[in-house]
This record gives structure tokens, C-alpha cells and sequence, in this order.
């Protein structure tokens, strides 16, 4: 059975929330197989028709009334009610399903109408209280999962809701409960004091089922989140120059909980490639740089262990190469996002919202549905290719690109000295023109074109556009044997 979904709010007040809240209903992998339609008033276009008729008939139409309730009470009719209140009432007079998600705590701050809607609510229904988008995705999620539970519509529950099973609270390290708490509390501000119990943590993180913990209290706060998921795990691989081919430079598998995990895999990337130490004048501690941006990668890291397919048999995959490191992800994007989307604003679409909430809590993440553009600012900041995003065999794959050009490749290509003198121009504007190159090294542009042509017979430059626009562009990768490593 397929439900229709109404969501009611102050449009104003929560402008971008609506329209993230749907692309979540109708992308998630679990939900979208039960959601056929969300109703958003200012997606209507034109008609003649009065407003509050149009928006009570779609109220009749749902399954499913949802209700977030913010500061403002919205626009008053001649009668002095909002529309959010009408089209509450009339979802309770026929007896639909109403979810209602209060949002904020400063209750000085809410509208005196609001509050009486809000308290009107409360005396009629469980309400949810919320903060931000993350903590809404998140318990919008809860709430219809339990519904779709409740009507027999979940034959096989998503994995982060499910109980694990086999597994009870004695399974659950109280120690990384603490550090949970600790963390949360000095990253965000979390509620819940050091001392709440292993139980009451999971209630409020709707990580229990029935009394059991789920898939993801065991991922998250597991003491060996192996033994109830084996391939629940990454792995990570050094390979020689840059084709995936035994025997590896080394290979670790790294198991635990998601937190143990996401730090011993940017440890072994942080340990395997370039990096170079500065001078103490700051402080006693010699900072380091190193050549991928460090953010990148954990934002690269930290999405796959949080994003991927938890019913999948395949691992996490870190593939370190000399020109690239792959982050392999064990599933798809959701259905309503593209590849070419990440690159511009998009909606977070979580595909285990339960377990990404808990890294967001300790800062593992940031906002979601911007970590791919916080990876491409980095790159361009650094003076390094972008990041590649691709489907792979069933993977959503992560590729960063390394600068290739080291010390002993730039021997092994054999430049002259005006190519050297170009080369650390092309490397930061990661082009080059034929007349820039004349500048930069006194070449005539006949001898320019020569150079510039051998750069490109040698895999360090490719050549882009023709005429006055005509440009040579630092290639990504190395050639080997004449075509791209893989």
C-alpha cells in the first residue's frame, strides 16, 4: 500500500525544511517504497480556486497528517485562525493519522496562538520536540517506520530500526556510552547528563525496539559489533603505483563500533601518504600538512560508514593508490538525487538517519547534504583536482586525487628546464595557455608549442578547446603504458 503524506507548517517559517522533508520521504530507500505523495501547499501552481478549500481537500486526500509546529502561528483568517491550525483540525475531525513535530524549546519566543496549538496537540497525541533538520529527519523517520510497523506494511524493517538479533543491553560498552555523552554534550549542546543511564540513552536516541537494542545501537555502541554483523567492517588497502593488483604494500581490516572504525581508517590514510612537518614557532608541536586535505578525507570516510548498505555482504573499501584514494561505499544513491547533483545544494537523504544522527551529535559529521561540496571547496582550496563521484559495481565510489607529480616521477619524465620553470604554475592554476608558458619561460611560440605538445606525450598536461580559447590542463593521473591507471 502506498500512503500520501500532508505536511502542515507556517510555509515562511520553514521554508527550506519542507522541501527537504519531502525529497527525504520520497528518496529514502525504505520509505519511498511505501510513500506515493507529499503534499506541499506552495508547489501548486495557479488556479482558480480559494486557497483554504484546495488545502482541506488535500488534508482529506492524505493518509497521513504531519504537523511541525515552529514560533509562528502563520496568516489569520476573518475567524483569526491559521491555516496550519485549520488544516489540523480538520485532519483530527476525520480521524487521520497526525504527527506532530514541535520545534524549538524557547517557548518566550512562541506565538501565544502556537502555544495554545501546540498545547492542544499535547493533550490529544504524543508529540516529538525537535531543534533542527537533522534531529526532524531523524524523528519523522521513528515515527512513520513505526506506523508502516503498526499496519503490517513492514515485512522487513530498515536495518538501523530493526532490533538486533541475539543482542540485549549486556552487549551495549558502557564505556563508549560515556563518551558518547561526554562528546555530545561539548560538540552539540546534547540534553542528557553523564550519568543517564545506558537505557535511557538509547529510549532518547530511538535506539531501542521492544526494549532491544537495534542494528544501530549495536553499530554505534556495540562491544563487538562483528559478532551480529560480519561484514559490518572496512578495509583498507595500500596499492603499489595505481592499479588495484596483488600482492598490496599492506592491507588492515578494521572492526568495532562505526566511531573505532571512521578513526583507525583516517589513522591508515594519514599514516600512508605525504606529508610535511613546519617549524615550532607557533607552538611546541611542529604542525603538519598534509597532501589531501584531512577534512576531505574524514568527510569521505565518515559518509560511507554512515551512508552504506547495512544489508549488503561487501566491506567499506579504502583503496589507496599512488595518484588516488578510493572510498568505496556498498550501495546507491537515493533515488531522487543525481551524481551531478551533489556538486550544487542538495537535500539530506540519509540512508541509516538513526545511525548518521549519532555521528552528528558527536561531530562526526556536519549538516548532512553538504559534505560532498565541503569536499570540492577543499580540493579547489588546495590546488588539487576535484573529487570524482561515481556509481561503481554496486558501489557509490569516492575517488580524491593525489598531486601525482613527485620527485621521482618528475626524474622519470626527464623535463627541460622550461618545463620545470612552468610546472609549478600549471600545478596551481592546474592550467596553461601557450602564451602564458612564452611568458613564464621566454620561449618563442613555436618552441612553446613543442614543450607544451611533449607535456602532453608524457600524460602531465591534455590539451582542451582550440583557438584563442586552446588551453593545456594538468591531468588528473598518471598514463601508464598509454592509457589512465585504474
Amino acid at each position: 500500500m502506498k500512503y500520501k503524506i500532508f505536511i502542515s507548517s507556517v510555509q515562511k517559517e520553514f521554508a527550506q525544511q519542507r522541501l527537504d522533508l519531502k525529497a527525504f520521504l520520497l528518496g529514502d530507500a525504505v520509505l519511498r517504497r511505501f510513500v506515493s505523495e507529499v503534499f506541499l501547499f506552495e508547489e501548486i501552481p495557479a488556479k482558480d480556486r480559494r486557497a483554504d478549500q484546495l488545502y482541506l481537500e488535500e488534508v482529506e486526500r492524505c493518509d497521513i497528517y504531519l504537523g511541525l509546529f515552529g514560533y509562528e502561528y502563520g496568516n489569520e483568517d476573518t475567524q483569526g485562525v491559521s491555516a496550519t491550525e485549520r488544516e489540523y483540525i480538520h485532519a483530527t475531525r476525520l480521524g487521520k493519522t497526525r504527527l506532530i513535530y514541535v520545534w524549538g524549546a524557547d517557548e518566550k519566543k512562541r506565538a501565544a496562538k502556537m502555544k495554545k496549538l501546540v498545547s492542544k496537540a499535547g493533550s490529544a497525541l504524543i508529540r516529538r520536540r525537535i531543534e533542527d533538520g537533522s534531529a526532524l529527519t531523524v524523528e519523522v523517520y521513528a515515527s512513520l517506520v513505526d506506523y508502516l510497523d503498526t499496519n503490517g506494511a513492514l515485512r522487513v524493517p530498515p536495518f538501523d530500526t530493526a532490533a538486533c538479533h541475539g543482542a540485549g543491553l549486556k552487549d551495549i560498552s558502557r564505556k563508549r556510552i560515556e563518551w558518547f555523552l561526554e562528546a555530545a554534550r561539548r560538540e552539540r549542546g546534547f540534553p542528557l547528563k553523564s550519568n543517564t543511564t545506558t537505557k535511557a540513552l538509547l529510549t532518547h536516541l530511538n535506539l531501542l525496539d521492544e526494549g532491544k537494542p537495534t542494528n544501530a545501537a549495536i553499530m554505534l555502541f556495540g562491544i563487538n559489533p562483528q559478532r551480529f554483523h560480519r561484514t559490518a567492517e572496512t578495509k583498507c588497502i595500500h596499492c603499489h603505483g595505481t592499479e588495484y593488483r596483488r600482492p598490496f604494500a599492506s592491507m588492515q581490516v578494521y572492526g568495532g563500533d562505526l566511531f573505532e572504525q571512521a578513526d583507525e581508517t583516517q589513522d591508515f590514510i594519514l599514516g600512508k601518504i605525504n606529508r610535511s612537518i613546519g617549524t615550532r614557532a607557533v607552538s611546541i608541536t611542529a604542525p603538519a600538512t598534509y597532501e589531501l586535505p584531512t577534512d576531505a578525507i574524514a568527510e569521505a570516510v565518515i559518509n560511507a560508514i554512515a551512508h552504506r548498505d547495512y544489508h549488503s555482504n561487501a566491506s567499506v573499501e579504502v583503496r589507496l593508490f599512488a595518484d588516488r584514494l578510493e572510498v568505496w561505499n556498498p550501495g546507491t544513491l537515493p533515488g531522487t538525487l543525481t551524481l551531478d547533483a551533489l556538486r550544487d545544494d542538495h537535500p539530506s537523504v540519509p540512508h541509516n538517519p538513526l545511525i548518521a544522527e549519532s555521528l552528528y551529535l558527536t561531530r562526526y559529521i556536519e549538516r548532512v547534504g553538504s559534505g560532498t561540496q565541503t569536499m570540492i571547496e577543499l580540493f579547489r582550496e588546495a590546488g588539487l583536482p576535484e573529487p570524482q563521484f561515481e556509481q561503481r559495481n554496486g558501489s557509490f565510489v569516492t575517488t580524491l586525487w593525489r598531486d601525482w607529480l613527485t620527485d621521482k616521477i618528475l626524474a622519470e619524465l626527464d623535463l627541460n628546464e622550461r618545463q620545470i620553470k612552468a610546472l609549478p604554475v600549471i600545478r596551481q592554476q592546474r592550467h596553461l595557455t601557450n602564451s602564458e608558458y612564452q611568458t613564464i619561460t621566454g620561449a618563442t611560440r613555436p618552441t612553446a608549442k613543442r614543450d607544451l605538445e611533449e607535456l602532453v606525450r608524457k600524460g602531465v598536461v591534455v590539451p582542451k578547446g582550440s583557438g584563442r580559447g586552446a588551453r593545456y590542463e594538468l591531468f588528473k593521473k598518471r598514463l601508464i603504458n598509454g592509457s589512465n591507471g585504474s
